[in-house]
C-alpha cells in the first residue's frame, strides 16, 4: 500500500509543481519509496492519513523551495531522513520531525496541530530542531553566544545531535553545489564539531566520511594526491589481502564458524594524519588497510568465539602484543566492541585484524542508535555520563565556547582506561588521566581539595598518570585549593571546567578584596578617585585588564600607597597642557611600527568577487606563496592572505566566518616568495654540499640562508629559499628528496628571511 503513494501517502502530483524539476521528480519518487519502506514497521495507524492532509496544505505555501545555492529543500530533508533511518537507525519521531519542522518554523502548520496529530514527543523534537535552525539562520560561524546555545540544544536530546550530524553529512555530499565560502565554512565546521561528535557517538563510518569530505574541500591537492596513490596501489593491495585471508578462511571454515571476512582500506583523512605525524612518504605507511572478521554467533557465545578466532589467527601469524586492543572485555563508553590485533603477514608486513560479531559490527557502524536496538544487552551509562558532562560544562558561567569545544575534543578522541575506588567501584577515564582527573570524576569538592593519593597502596602525587586496573584512594586537605598549573596536567573536560570555574571564583574574591583595600587607602588620604583617570593610569602601567591590576595588589606585588602616589602624579601631569600634548605626541610616534608582512596591490591575487588592485598582505603565520590554495581575512590592518592549511585557518573560519573573503591567484608568479624547507638526513658534510648544489641549479630558486644542526648521526637543516611559485617549490622539493642520504623534506609555515 505504502509504495504506491508519495511522501507518507501523498501522490506526488498533488505537490506544488514548482517544488521540482522533471529530473528531481524522478529522484523524489525513488527516495520517498525507500523512506517509506524503512518506516513501514514503525509508523502508527493514522500517520499516513494525517501527514497527507498536512502536506496538501504545505503544497500551497512557500515554506519549501530552494536555498541560496539552488538546492531543493524538500529533497535535502528527505536525504537527511534517509541518512537518519538507513545509516544511523532512528525511526518515526525523528523522520516526521525532519519533514515537518520547516513548515512549523515558517508558520504553515501550527505547533498544536502537530502535537495533536503525532504526539508530544514529535512536537518537542520539532521545537529543538527549530531552535538549532534559528541559530544557523543567525550565523553559521562558531561565534560565542550562538555556539554555546547550539551545544546546549544538542545536550538536551541526543537525537538532535544525530539529526544535525545527518544534515551536515547531507550538505557535505552536496558540496559541489555550494558556494566556495559556504563549502569551506561547512567543511571546517564538520571537522571541528560534527566529526568529533560522530566519533563519540560511535558513528565511525559517518565520522570518516565527514573527515574525508572536509579534507577534500579544504585541501583538495592533498586529498587528490592520496586518492590517486590509493588507486595506483589498489591492484597490489587487493592481491595481498587475498593472499593474507585465504588461509584464515580455510581454518575458520574447518573450525565450523559462520563468518564474513573482508579487507577495508583506511580513510583518506586517516592516511593524511599518518603522513603528517610519521613524516614519511606515502610508500612508507604500512597500515593502509585492515582485515575485518564478522562472526554470526549467538549472544551468549560472542566473547568465547571471538577469542577462539584470535587464537587461530595468532597461531598462523606472529602477533605484536603492544598493538593488541581488547574492547570486548570492557567496551568503549559509546558501545564499541571489537578485538584488534596486529600480526606479521606475508612479506614481513604488519596487518591489523579486527574480530567482532554481527551485533558488534552493527553498533560499530551505526553507533548508539544501533545500540538502542539491543536495549538491555549493554548499559548506556556512557552516553548519559557524556551528556551530563556537556551540560555541566555549558552551565559554567562565563565559559568560552572555543575552550569548551577544545576541552570536549580532548575527551572525544581519547581511548578509555578503567580504575577502581577503594570500595571496588569501576571509574572510566580518558587515557593519560591523572590522580586529579580521578578525584574530579568522583566529586568536585574531592578534586578541589586533593593533595595526593595512594595508588595500589603506594603514595603518589596528584600529577601521577593512572593505568588500567589501578586502585586509587584520594588524600585531601582542607587547606588545598585549585592552582592554575593544574590545567597543565589534567586531561578530562570535567576536571578542566571545574578547575577553571574555581580559579575564576578565587580571582573574583581577590579582586574584590584589592578594590576594597585600595578604596580604604584613598579614603584615609582624603582623596576621591576619578574612575576615568584611574582607567588611564591602569592602562599606562601596562595592564591589559583592570582585573590584572587588582590581582597584582591582592598578591602584594603592587603597593597600594605607591599606586596612590602615582595616581596623584598622573592628575598633576594631566592638568599641565604643554606636558600633556608633548606626552601624547611621543606616544603616538612610538606606536608607529613598520609592517612586517609583504604588502602589494599588484593584480597577482583576485580578492572576493573578481576584485583586483586591492592591497593585501601575506600572513606570516603560514607564509603563502603563489599557487597555494588561499583565502583572505579582513583584519583591522587590511586584508591578510592565509593558506587554506594555515594552522590558524580553522579557528579564523569558525569564529570569524563573516570576515573571510575569497582569494585566488591570477596571472603568473613573478615576485620571489620566501619559503623555509626543513631537511632531515644522514649526518655527512657532503649531503649539505649536494643540497646547495641542487638549489643553485634551479633557475627560479635562490638560496637566502641555511641553518644546520647535527644530533646522534642525523642532521637537520633549515634552508630558506626564494621561489617563484608552488610549481618551482614542488620541483625543488622532489630533487632534494632524491639526494642520497636525505630522509625527509618538509615546508615550514613561517619564512626565516
Amino acid at each position: 500500500m505504502f509504495h504506491n503513494k508519495g511522501l507518507l501517502g501523498m501522490d506526488k502530483e498533488e505537490l506544488k509543481t514548482d517544488f521540482f524539476t522533471p529530473e528531481e521528480k524522478k529522484i523524489f519518487s525513488t527516495k520517498y519509496k525507500l523512506l517509506l519502506s524503512d518506516l513501514y514497521c514503525c509508523l502508527e495507524k493514522e500517520d499516513l492519513r494525517k501527514m497527507k492532509a498536512l502536506i496538501r496544505r504545505i503544497a500551497t505555501t512557500d515554506c519549501y523551495g530552494r536555498d541560496k545555492n539552488g538546492i531543493n529543500i524538500l529533497l535535502r530533508n528527505i536525504d537527511t531522513a534517509l541518512i537518519v533511518t538507513r545509516e544511523i537507525g532512528l525511526k518515526r519521531v525523528s523522520v516526521i520531525a525532519i519533514l515537518l519542522y520547516r513548515p512549523v518554523w515558517k508558520g504553515a502548520i501550527a505547533h498544536e496541530e502537530v502535537e495533536q496529530a503525532f504526539g508530544a514527543e514529535v512536537a518537542l523534537m520539532i521545537d529543538r530542531l527549530i531552535k538549532t535552525s534559528e541559530l544557523y539562520a543567525r550565523s553559521t560561524a562558531v561565534n560565542s553566544e550562538n555556539f554555546h546555545h547550539l551545544l546546549f540544544s544538542f545536550a538536551e536530546d541526543v537525537r538532535v545531535i544525530l539529526i544535525m550530524i545527518a544534515d551536515r553529512l547531507c550538505l557535505m555530499r552536496l558540496g559541489k553545489r555550494l558556494a566556495e565560502d559556504d563549502r569551506v565554512r561547512l567543511a571546517t565546521e564538520a571537522a571541528y564539531l560534527y566529526a568529533p561528535l560522530a566519533h563519540r557517538l560511535g558513528l565511525y563510518k559517518i565520522k570518516s566520511e565527514l573527515e574525508d569530505l572536509s579534507l577534500k574541500y579544504t585541501d583538495r591537492k592533498q586529498y587528490d594526491f592520496i586518492k590517486q596513490k590509493l588507486n595506483e596501489t589498489k591492484r597490489s593491495r587487493d592481491a595481498y589481502i587475498a593472499e593474507f585471508i585465504a588461509p584464515i578462511k580455510q581454518k575458520l571454515n574447518e573450525a565450523g564458524f559462520s563468518f564474513d571476512i573482508k579487507g577495508r582500506t583506511k580513510s583518506i583523512h586517516s592516511i593524511n594524519n599518518k603522513l603528517k605525524k610519521q613524516q614519511v612518504e606515502f610508500e612508507g605507511i604500512y597500515d593502509l588497510f585492515a582485515i575485518r572478521i564478522i562472526l554470526d554467533t549467538p549472544l551468549e557465545r560472542e566473547r568465547s568465539e571471538c577469542w577462539q578466532v584470535y587464537s587461530i589467527i595468532t597461531d598462523m601469524y606472529q602477533p605484536n602484543p603492544k598493538r593488541m586492543k581488547d574492547w570486548i572485555s570492557i567496551p568503549k563508553s559509546n558501545g564499541y566492541e571489537s578485538l584488534h590485533i596486529t600480526v606479521m603477514g606475508p612479506k614481513n608486513k604488519w596487518v591489523e585484524v579486527q574480530i567482532r560479531t554481527r551485533r558488534m559490527d552493527e553498533i560499530a557502524e551505526r553507533g548508539l542508535a544501533a545500540h538502542w536496538k539491543y536495549k538491555g544487552v549493554k548499559a548506556e551509562s556512557g552516553l548519559d555520563e557524556f551528556m551530563n558532562n556537556v551540560r555541566a560544562a555549558l552551565e559554567t558561567k562565563g565559559s568560552n565556547p572555543l575552550d569548551l569545544m577544545q576541552d570536549f575534543k580532548m575527551d572525544l578522541y581519547k581511548d578509555e582506561i578503567y580504575v577502581f575506588t577503594p570500595t571496588g567501584e569501576l571509574i572510566k577515564l580518558a587515557k593519560g588521566a591523572t590522580v586529579l582527573d580521578f578525584a574530579f570524576a568522583i566529586h568536585t569538592k574531592l578534586g578541589c581539595t586533593c593533595v595526593s593519593a595512594k595508588v595500589n597502596g603506594k603514595n603518589v602525587p596528584i600529577k601521577h598518570v593512572l593505568g588500567n586496573g589501578d586502585t586509587v584512594e584520594v588524600i585531601t586537605s582542607s587547606q588545598q585549593s585549585p592552582k592554575r598549573d593544574w590545567l597543565g596536567f589534567v586531561v578530562t573536560s570535567k576536571a578542566r571546567v571545574k578547575i577553571k570555574q574555581a580559579l575564576k571564583e578565587e580571582t573574583v574574591k581577590a579582586v574584590e578584596f584589592a578594590k576594597e583595600m585600595l578604596q580604604r587607602r584613598f579614603k584615609n588620604r582624603k582623596i576621591e578617585p576619578d574612575e576615568a583617570t584611574m582607567m588611564r593610569y591602569i592602562k599606562k602601567k601596562g595592564f591589559k585588564t583592570v582585573t590584572d591590576f587588582y590581582i597584582e595588589i591582592a598578591e602584594e606585588r603592587l603597593d597600594p600607597n605607591e599606586v596612590i602616589d602615582e595616581y596623584i602624579e598622573t592628575i598633576r601631569k594631566e592638568t599641565e597642557p604643554n606636558d600633556r600634548a608633548e606626552a601624547r605626541s611621543a606616544e603616538e610616534y612610538s606606536a608607529t611600527t613598520p609592517i612586517e608582512e609583504r604588502s602589494t596591490d599588484k593584480d597577482v591575487l583576485v580578492i572576493d568577487k573578481n576584485l583586483t588592485g586591492i592591497e593585501y598582505k601575506l600572513a606570516k603565520c603560514c607564509n603563502p606563496i603563489y599557487g597555494d590554495e588561499v583565502f583572505g581575512f579582513v583584519s583591522t590592518r587590511g586584508i591578510k592572505i592565509h593558506r587554506m592549511d594555515c594552522p590558524n585557518a580553522q579557528e579564523m573560519i569558525s569564529r570569524f566566518g563573516y570576515r573571510i573573503v575569497r582569494a585566488k591567484w591570477s596571472g603568473k608568479g613573478e615576485t620571489g616568495y620566501i619559503v623555509t624547507l626543513r631537511v632531515i638526513g644522514r649526518d655527512d658534510i657532503a649531503i649539505v654540499t649536494n643540497i646547495t648544489s641542487v638549489i643553485g641549479k634551479e633557475s627560479s630558486v635562490t638560496l637566502r640562508s641555511l641553518n644546520i644542526d647535527s644530533v646522534d648521526g642525523l642532521f637537520q637543516g633549515n634552508f630558506t629559499v626564494s621561489v617563484k611559485d608552488t610549481g618551482s617549490l614542488t620541483a625543488l622539493t622532489k630533487k632534494i628528496r632524491a639526494v642520497s642520504g636525505v630522509k625527509s623534506v618538509e615546508r615550514l609555515n613561517t619564512g626565516m628571511a
